[in-house]
């Protein structure tokens, strides 16, 4: 009888291992394809929001800094690209830890705006999307660089 409760453990410990390992190459797997970049962004269904909300018609002209340590603070909107990161020389300086020094650029094409990441470490994300190439950025749509939001608004 001790012997049966002896392998029944050993083999419900081995099953917890295999279970932990499997685990742990799932979440590898999906660190990996995060950092990839792999999955092609989100598109709203025709609808899903009003025009009003997805600001048609109307051009960008502030940049705002809706949460982090830089909230509420707005960026007049010209020709000229908006620099985002840590370095001095940046028209948007960020004192967050998760920021590179020249994290993340805005810059005007035509009438639109496109987010690029500049290599950084911790990455850009618009909403919620990792940015890997130079993405338009639509209004009033949360653009992540380290622990700070910007959106763009008309």
């Amino acid at each position: 009888m001790q012997g049966l409760i002896l392998q029944l453990t050993r083999a419900g410990f081995l099953l917890l291992l295999v279970l932990f390992v499997l685990a742990v190459l799932r979440v590898l797997r999906t660190d990996i394809y995060a950092e990839s970049g792999l999955r092609a962004p989100r598109r709203e269904r025709a609808g899903a929001r009003s025009l009003g909300m997805l600001g048609l018609g109307r051009t960008a002209r502030t940049l705002v800094v809706t949460q982090g340590a830089l909230a509420g603070t707005r960026i007049a909107l010209d020709t000229s690209p908006i620099l985002i990161g840590r370095a001095d020389d940046s028209t948007l300086v960020l004192t967050d830890d998760y920021a590179s020094n020249r994290h993340a650029r805005i810059s005007p094409r035509g009438g639109d705006w496109y987010l690029e990441d500049l290599g950084s470490t911790n990455g850009t994300f618009l909403d919620r999307e990792k940015v890997t190439t130079a993405v338009r950025v639509p209004l009033r749509t949360p653009v992540r660089v380290g622990k700070t939001v910007i959106e763009l608004r008309p």
